[in-house]
């Protein structure tokens, strides 16, 4: 099972384009059969046999409703809007899958002079991570560190107004220069997106005015050639150049509000309350009359609700919820079935990508066999979800290229050596606990399944090793660490109680021992 893109520390996991922790049982690539248990599998079963039964001995508490919770914003102290509209904005081409769908809307009269015509173009580039062991620590004790960038070649043109050398003399010279205008490695608004090698996309400015071209691609350079903010179209684009979506549709809209004394205040969406331990808020970001961009205190307006399954999702997933149903049942495998159903893309791309960087044949069937599998789970989810008055939204998973190998093994690293495996005990757990017969059935089943997959992830984990340098080991254990402080914190917070009971889900305390024990003879 499996979308950015997790698989959930309470359910069963997604497939997803695995990649590879450091060392578990032996090697794989070679000899592994495509179904039944190999030799990682079988021993994760064990594992698990034995973490089941030690978490007997924790008392099984239910946990009453958490459930949803909206809270009132209240407007931070200082000089803030009161009343809000929608952003002003234009549909505008992504750059790169993770961009937004929207972009703010330009004029040329905002300029001083006002040029003929203005263009938001983008780059891409990519930013690797480097730790550099050959220079001596210094005293904190802190590896040194550098991040190495690569532009790539040409811009995309996101949202024009005017005419391009409307006014200039010599049409053609202008044009050239127009063109040769690519921005360089300056740029606002970047979005970096993998680690530790990550694709990364920003924009920047151009106009032309006569035969004069000129570039704006830093803050200080916006801010000098809007003059005084006096407008929302002004201010949505240096918040935008600041880093702040103020366009994409989102569960709360980007919204815009005159301040009593001067300038703007926009509310923008951070955070997906998708699953225990996870919250909505809204931003508020304040832009002055002289282009100054403050960013208040989130305001936190939604609580994770126990119906949406976090489950990772495949690399270029779209965003799409079960809409709310009085079942939180309903919701739950709603959403799962939704995950299980993008499962089988992960599963077919993380087979692509292995026989891309040279995996034997072996592990390129398992994951195979693994898509073939989500397609059953995504059935029976279905059949789920719709017992409980839901029916699942269809999975959008964008075509994006494959990627590096070491974004394929830091991705099986995270979801699949520490989410999937533990997400496959907890399989288990929902195949001896559920209350309700059809559920605590088909977790049997899928149990099973998912003990195959985690065990294809420590199998391409083995197969990985051997390519990897010491730095890129240290960044994989760093990202390990931090999936299970993630863990940990999802399941702190209990689950809605039917839901718990009749689907075997762990309360927190029999969780985090669930996890204990993982930690105790994988992690540690």
């Amino acid at each position: 099972m499996r979308a950015s893109r997790r698989a959930s520390p309470v359910c069963f996991s997604w497939a997803r384009p695995r990649t590879g922790l450091i060392g578990f049982w032996g090697s794989a690539g070679a000899g592994l059969p495509t179904r039944g248990l190999p030799l990682n599998a079988e021993r994760l079963r064990r594992l698990f046999a034995r973490a089941l039964k030690a978490s007997l001995a924790t008392p099984l508490v239910i946990a009453g409703c958490h459930g949803e919770r909206h809270v009132k914003p209240d407007v931070p102290v200082g000089l803030l809007a009161t009343n809000y509209r929608r952003v002003r904005c234009v549909e505008a081409p992504r750059p790169a899958y993770f961009s937004p769908l929207a972009v703010p809307r330009l004029d040329r009269a905002w300029m001083v002079p006002a040029p003929d015509f203005v263009e938001l173009r983008s780059f891409s580039y990519t930013s690797e991570f480097f730790v550099n062991r050959a220079q001596r620590r210094p005293l904190n004790g802190h590896l040194r560190f550098s991040f190495k960038q690569a532009r790539s070649t040409g811009f995309k043109p996101v949202v024009s107004t005017g005419n391009v050398c409307e006014t200039a003399v010599d049409k053609e010279a202008c044009w050239e220069v127009n063109q040769a205008q690519d921005g360089g490695m300056e740029g606002f608004a970047a979005d970096c997106r993998g680690f530790p090698k990550s694709d990364c996309v920003a924009y920047y400015l151009v106009t032309t005015r006569g035969d004069e071209v000129r570039t704006y691609a830093t803050m200080d350079s916006l801010r000098q050639v809007l003059g005084t903010i006096d407008s929302a179209g002004e201010a949505a684009l240096l918040a935008f150049a600041d880093g702040h979506d103020v366009c994409s549709p989102t569960e709360f809209p980007p919204a815009v509000g005159v301040n009593p004394d001067e300038g703007f205040t926009f509310l923008v969406q951070r955070g997906d309350a998708c699953g225990p331990g996870t919250t909505t808020a809204r931003v508020p970001v304040r832009v002055s009359s002289t282009g100054k961009v403050v960013e208040y205190e989130p305001i936190i307006v939604k609580y994770g609700d126990t119906g949406c399954y976090p489950g990772r999702r495949p690399v270029g997933l779209q965003e799409a919820r079960a809409e709310g149903h009085g079942d939180a049942r309903g919701t739950w495998f709603a959403n799962a079935a939704r995950l299980e159903a993008a499962s089988v893309h992960a599963f077919h791309r993380l087979r692509e990508e292995l026989a891309l960087h040279g995996a034997g044949q072996a592990l390129q069937d398992a994951a195979l066999a693994s898509a073939q599998d989500e397609v059953r789970h995504a059935e029976v989810t279905t059949r789920l979800a719709r017992r409980f008055g839901a029916e699942p939204p269809l999975p959008s998973v964008a075509d994006v290229p494959l990627r590096s190998l070491r974004e394929v093994l830091f991705d099986n690293a995270v979801e699949g050596c520490v989410r999937e495996t533990y997400s496959a005990l907890l399989a288990h757990h929902q195949a001896l606990h559920a209350e309700d017969a059809e559920i605590r059935e088909a977790m049997v089943r899928i149990a099973e399944d998912e003990t195959r997959h985690a065990g294809l992830s420590w199998d391409i984990d083995a197969w990985a090793e051997p390519r990897l340098s010491e730095e890129e080991r240290s960044a994989l254990r760093e990202a390990r660490r931090q999936a299970l402080a993630v863990l940990r914190a999802e399941m702190a917070v209990p689950l809605d109680a039917q839901l718990t009971a009749e689907a075997g889900l762990p309360s927190p305390a029999v969780a985090l021992a669930l996890l204990d024990s993982l930690e105790q003879e994988l992690w540690a």
